[in-house]
């Protein structure tokens, strides 16, 4: 429910959350005694189901297939952490270069080397450097969001193709 909330609108406080999770203030607070803990526990989800994301996904498709889906659900989790950056940014300013890198670039080179393995992916390519690639994710504006990063991960995978 808070991930909904909070992809409605950066500004959901803990009351409205606990409003629409249909329980009282008083356990929400007791779970989550301030907003910032809130978001970063929805963070820390989302960061955990992208990483587990990547062989769930080459399991179901092609490698090219699987990176581009793996691309769109990494911007899913970049936008919402995007429109609440300015609520967190001290408390969640390191979750991918520090908790998570590792993990991440683990999913990005299974990724990577499914792709490899298959001849459509680039050999010269690596996670870290993919990752960099992606990293506009985070600094999109909103307004233009959904259009602008399609356009840049296709960009991406147009790049990364053998």
């Amino acid at each position: 429910m808070a991930r909904e909330a909070l992809a409605a609108s950066s500004d959901a406080t803990l009351n409205s959350i606990a409003k629409k999770a249909g329980v009282g203030q008083g356990t929400m607070y007791r779970h989550f005694p301030s907003r910032e803990a809130l978001l970063l526990a929805v963070y820390h989800q989302d960061v955990r189901a992208v990483i587990d994301a990547a062989a769930a996904l080459l399991d179901a498709h092609p490698p090219l297939d699987a990176l581009r889906l793996w691309f769109d659900r990494l911007a899913s989790y970049g936008r919402i952490k995007h429109g609440v950056a300015g609520a967190v940014e001290a408390a969640t300013r390191a979750d991918l270069s520090s908790e998570y890198y590792d993990q991440v670039i683990e999913a990005i080179t299974l990724l990577l080397n499914a792709g490899k393995n298959a001849k459509t992916l680039r050999e010269d390519v690596d996670a870290e450097e993919v990752l960099l690639l992606v990293g506009f994710l985070w600094r999109i504006d909103n307004a233009d969001w959904e259009v602008r990063s399609r356009h840049l991960l296709d960009l991406v995978m147009d790049s990364l193709r053998r």
